[in-house]
């Protein structure tokens, strides 16, 4: 799944990506390998910024990219996903990793022109769709169903309510 997602994110050297659940910090490398590769001058390097609700999980994946060399290219941020990154904002890429109810609208709004959202959305349980959204111009995305997955639900303001 991690390279279905990556793949369809359409990574590139320099960009700039959002990630919303960093997880224990896997998926954020291999982005991070992608878009700011250690054989690449660091003039030229993206980044990544992960945005992680649950603590133990933002401090895992914080000591695990320390651990393999990462966190030069990925920061991580204790906080609610589902806003997005405003600070950093806009992103050439946004990833999420659990399944929302719907699109987040800040995380459309934190989308430059011509990026890419990769994310899952639907219910709590299964009955989810990968999709790809695209950002043509300000106000208007094209929307990609690209099939059917299972992920753990988003929490958050724009997340499933317990």
């Amino acid at each position: 799944m991690v390279a279905i997602m990556n793949e369809a994110l359409e990574l590139e050297l320099g960009h700039q990506v959002l990630e919303v659940g960093a997880g224990c910090g896997w998926h954020s490398a291999t982005i991070a390998e992608t878009v700011a590769p250690s054989s690449v001058a660091k003039e030229k390097w993206g980044h990544v910024y992960t945005v992680e609700i649950v603590d133990a999980l933002a401090e895992l994946a914080k000591k695990n990219l320390e651990t393999s060399g990462f966190s030069d290219r990925v920061t991580i941020i204790h906080g609610d996903g589902s806003l997005g990154y405003a600070e950093k904002a806009p992103f050439d890429r946004i990833l999420a990793t659990a399944a929302a109810p719907e699109i987040p609208p800040p995380l459309i709004e934190q989308l430059r022109v011509g990026g890419v959202l990769v994310l899952p959305v639907g219910g709590v349980h299964l009955f989810q769709t990968l999709m790809r959204v695209r950002k043509v111009s300000d106000g208007r995305v094209v929307k990609e169903n690209l099939g059917d997955v299972a992920f753990v639900p988003l929490t958050g303001r724009y997340g499933h309510r317990a």
